[in-house]
């Protein structure tokens, strides 16, 4: 990042437009810029926690992290706010070997679904094409028996698909295979899943495995050629007996003037866990910047006028569960919410937001100062015309009732698609310029909202939506 060095007149040209203290900003914005610390708190998320799925210890663990941080750089009403419960717990254990034995020795990259049993141990065992009929069933009945079984249809970021017949399906499970083989679509794997119909006792005894379209090609290549072709995995699952209570946390620095009035800056903290992947980049950037915002506010000494209020959602891989809960539960506070301020795009820079064309000149002043202290990463602002309609992550309960639901926009050089759900999310694909950037920009403009002379301005009451 090329370092600006920002004199008094050039700071105070900085915030002639924006809504707060001007002094406040010039600390927030020294804060921010040459002292960041997001790149630190990523490295404890990643490294001392991992990837958090949600019911799991892990989410759990890094919930009560996020706690102690935020109370020890002085914010207020620091609590676990339940929004629901899930029926079993899971998270994946240490052991995750996949390897091709024979006819060479080479490793595998796999995943399996969440909530989905895994291996016993590690297990060895001849890989066998899946038979389509059940006239192949019975021909290959001695091979298939305790093997992994291939599938040449593959799969989606959903999962497995379900190409066989089920008198074959059946035939398979009642002879006692070591488990079913699919390809991914490229070199990535994906995570996904659902706890839905599931308890401890009662799930599928389906042992699934997925492995990358390389390796699911090198595999059905030696069976081609008649190759005895040998593969092991161990997929440790473990699974925590439910109901457990799940939560979102919540942080405030309270306004000073108008503390019933809020300002949220909001990410979620729940991640997916193919083998490999730390959740570092879908969520953990988004969350890291929410906390290193609070931290600079706090190292600034700002006094905001309204309520900043930090949440980090869980559920929100399982379908917004946390912040839909939440949205409903304080209903009572609709009016008063004056923005939500939403981060889950991955490692880019902030580069601006989209609303309604009467919220632009108050949040183009909001970020100005931003913009200012870096100007090689530009914000702009796009006009929507149903914010309702924007429904992706976190914001969009919030939008469905009126309340402006603002996902930060992003640009940079990240390729989100490769580590989205992958086994690739990790702390270093994480861009550390963009993340000072994003978590100052938080800081910047979530004051100026909270000092503005009104609330941001909303768009049309949104219809109901039809049942």
């Amino acid at each position: 990042m090329r370092s600006i060095f920002l004199t008094p007149f050039l700071l105070a040209s900085c915030f002639v437009q924006a809504q707060g203290d001007p002094s406040t900003l010039e600390r927030i914005v020294n804060q921010g810029k040459y002292h960041n610390q997001v790149m630190k708190r990523l490295h404890e998320l990643c490294f001392d926690i991992g990837p958090r799925v949600t019911g799991s210890p892990k989410l759990s663990k890094a919930q009560h992290w996020a706690m102690r941080k935020f109370k020890s750089w002085g914010l207020t009403n620091i609590h676990l706010e339940q929004w629901g419960e899930v029926p079993v717990g899971f998270e994946r254990g240490d052991h995750q070997i996949g390897r091709m034995v024979e006819p060479y020795d080479t490793k595998i990259t796999f995943t399996t679904m969440n909530w989905m049993p895994g291996t016993q141990g590690l297990v060895r065992a001849d890989a066998v094409m899946a038979p389509k009929t059940m006239a192949e069933f019975e021909r290959d009945k001695p091979k298939l028996k305790g093997a992994w079984v291939v599938y040449y249809a593959g799969t989606g970021m959903g999962g497995p698909k379900q190409p066989e017949p089920a008198d074959v399906k059946k035939a398979l499970d009642a002879l006692g295979i070591a488990g079913r083989i699919y390809g991914s679509q490229d070199e990535r794997v994906w995570s996904h899943g659902t706890y839905k119909d599931k308890t401890i006792d009662k799930h599928s005894s389906d042992v699934q495995i997925i492995v990358s379209k390389p390796d699911f090609d090198r595999i059905t290549r030696n069976i081609g050629f008649g190759r005895k072709t040998v593969l092991e995995f161990q997929a440790e699952n473990k699974w925590f007996k439910g109901p457990i209570p799940q939560y979102n946390v919540v942080a405030e620095i309270k306004g000073g003037e108008k503390p019933d009035e809020v300002v949220i800056i909001c990410a979620h903290l729940d991640s997916w866990n193919s083998p490999g992947s730390q959740g570092a980049n879908d969520n953990g950037t988004g969350t890291v910047t929410a906390i290193e915002a609070a931290r600079i506010l706090s190292a600034a000494h700002a006094k905001p006028k309204r309520t900043i209020r930090f949440i980090l959602w869980a559920g929100e891989e399982q379908g917004l569960l946390g912040s839909s809960a939440y949205v409903k539960a304080h209903e009572a506070e609709w009016d008063k919410i004056s923005a939500v301020l939403n981060d889950d795009g991955g490692s880019n820079y902030q580069s601006g937001y989209w609303g309604y064309a009467q919220m632009k000149p108050m949040l183009e002043a909001a970020y100005a100062p931003t913009v200012k202290a870096f100007p090689e990463m530009p914000q702009h602002f796009d006009v929507y015309t149903d914010m309702s309609n924007d429904g992706g992550s976190d914001q969009a309960p919030f939008n469905y009732v009126g309340i402006p639901g603002l996902s930060v926009r992003q640009a940079g050089r990240q390729n989100y698609g490769h580590v989205w759900h992958t086994q690739f999310d990790r702390y270093e694909e994480a861009i550390p310029e963009y993340l000072v950037q994003a978590s100052t920009n938080h800081a910047v403009v979530s004051y100026n909202l909270a000092c503005a002379d009104t609330l941001l301005p909303r768009g049309p009451k949104p219809k109901p939506k039809s049942k």
